[in-house]
């Protein structure tokens, strides 16, 4: 009686040749990188938010913008708080010694939180790429796994001269673990993507809002 043949992952990936068990490391790698973009990308989110209903809330009480600008100091914390310190510290930039205005001032206060803004939304939206990169790639890097291992499978096939399933079983086995594991890594990796795009896009949008309002401020004492 012939011994049973072992299907368990790890005696398949043993059993696999040295380019497929390449792919599959390298999907086992490709996976746990979404997954850790995944979490801190949310933990960021999430810390964001808290910051930005924070700051709003200190922004709406009616405290003068002075105090609350030097209260913040010269370490700001989060999105809005940084949008916030670039326009002042360019309003205050723009006032002479006299206390008159420099020209020019609305456009360089707007520069300004345009630019805090930007740097505010790369970050946000850092590492989103690799997750896209992932979903995509990561199919067809488990499909050129099935490729080698079915060829190779095959191979054998034909150097035993014996088409007995357990002789072809377990190439084909091993050759499969390359694709569940490409769509294991790229399913997780597209739909991180989709959700945290979703995300970051409302908080770029609160960020964009609050600039455009404290703009509005700025330029009504501009004009006034």
């Amino acid at each position: 009686m012939e011994a049973a043949i072992d299907f368990s992952i790890w005696a398949l990936f043993s059993r696999a040749t040295l380019p497929v068990q390449s792919v599959i490391v390298l999907l086992i790698g490709l996976s746990i990188w979404s997954w850790t973009i995944a979490i801190n990308k949310r933990i960021a989110l999430n810390l964001a938010r808290r910051r930005a209903a924070k700051f709003d809330k200190a922004f709406w009480s009616g405290e003068p913008l002075d105090e609350l600008y030097d209260k913040i100091g010269a370490v700001p914390k989060g999105g809005s708080e940084l949008i916030f310190t670039a326009g002042m510290t360019e309003w205050r930039r723009s006032h002479r010694s006299d206390g008159v205005l420099i020209a020019g001032a609305q456009s360089r206060i707007e520069r300004s939180m345009d630019v805090a803004l930007g740097k505010q939304s790369n970050d946000l939206q850092s590492g989103l790429a690799i997750l896209a990169s992932i979903g995509s790639v990561a199919p067809f890097i488990g499909l050129f796994g099935t490729v080698w291992g079915i060829m190779n499978a095959f191979i054998e096939i034909a150097a035993q001269q014996n088409t007995n399933l357990a002789v072809v079983a377990p190439g084909i086995a091993e050759a499969l673990l390359a694709t569940g594991l490409g769509l294991l890594a790229a399913i997780p990796a597209v739909v991180f993507y989709n959700h945290l795009s979703v995300g970051c896009d409302r908080v770029i949008a609160g960020y964009e809002a609050f600039a455009d309002e404290f703009a509005t401020i700025l330029s009504r004492q501009l004009g006034g």
